[in-house]
């Protein structure tokens, strides 16, 4: 039975891991929260309490913290990390840095490949059309230290590493127009969306750890691009919530992520729209 340990079992981490023992795989699964170890436990997950948080010198705060990562990698041969950047609000921290404590520990594991999560943010806003040929050009903190991270792990000869760069993550539970019914003057109406359902992320991941799909980068979006006022406007009325209104004073943007990789290469066919 293969093992695969997921860093972050949270709104995507836990229906993986959830998917992936009904395939057959064992999965150890981590969380920063107490409360969660049981409801992990319960759905078959070997659950780990798991808080990368360093002090100024980058040394843990938890001092049990390094047996903890040993104990959750031991045995598994494809580590998910799946953990976003906490760069806003009061506690801010570099994610570059907690990538960099974690790599040593995957070095003397059994870990062979890493997936690494990351976002399309990386390429920051234009009006082109994004493949994976496509220069990153990060505009947000958290886009540049994924992309310091990407480098990280990918220049890594201990492992290999896929990188999996996920447009707006949609969900039943998870779909801006919560935040944006009844809102005016809501900026690029005109804007294409880039946006991926849960089902499809799962399916996805999936797909590459079955088809041993490593050293890769897949930019990954539903070819689905509605504009922005199209798809709030239709999902404000599907949700019978106050539609919004946009401004249409200054020209939209018209940044379109391509999936052709996904589905040419790695050969998955979309299942659902955002």
């Amino acid at each position: 039975m293969t093992k695969i340990s997921i860093l972050g079992c949270g709104w995507l981490g836990s229906p993986l891991a959830k998917a992936m023992i009904a395939k057959g795989f064992s999965v150890n699964g981590s969380t920063t929260s107490t409360e969660k170890i049981s409801r992990l436990k319960e759905s078959g997950i070997n659950p780990y309490l798991i808080n990368i948080t360093l002090n100024e010198d980058n040394s843990p705060f938890d001092k049990n913290i390094s047996l903890e990562i040993e104990t959750f990698l031991n045995g598994s041969s494809v580590l998910i990390i799946d953990i976003p950047p906490k760069l806003r609000g009061e506690n801010t921290e570099s994610f570059v840095d907690k990538i960099t404590f974690l790599i040593p520990f995957i070095e003397k594991s059994t870990i062979e490949k890493v997936l690494f999560i990351s976002s399309t943010s990386v390429y920051g806003e234009s009006n082109l059309l994004i493949t994976e040929q496509t220069k990153p050009n990060p505009e947000t903190e958290s886009g540049k230290q994924l992309l310091i991270s990407e480098a990280l792990l990918q220049d890594n000869n201990n492992f290999k590493t896929t990188i999996l760069r996920f447009g707006g993550l949609i969900g039943e539970d998870r779909n801006p127009i919560k935040f944006l019914a009844g809102k005016e003057n809501i900026e690029n109406p005109e804007a294409p969306i880039n946006f991926i359902h849960l089902e499809d992320c799962m399916g996805i991941i999936l797909k590459i750890i079955e088809s041993n799909s490593w050293d890769e980068l897949y930019n990954a979006v539903a070819p689905f691009h509605p504009s922005r006022k199209e798809y709030y406007t239709l999902k404000a009325k599907e949700n019978n919530l106050p539609l919004p209104k946009f401004n249409h004073d200054n020209i939209s943007l018209k940044k379109v992520i391509s999936s052709a990789k996904i589905e040419n290469v790695l050969g998955y066919t979309f299942t659902k729209k955002p």
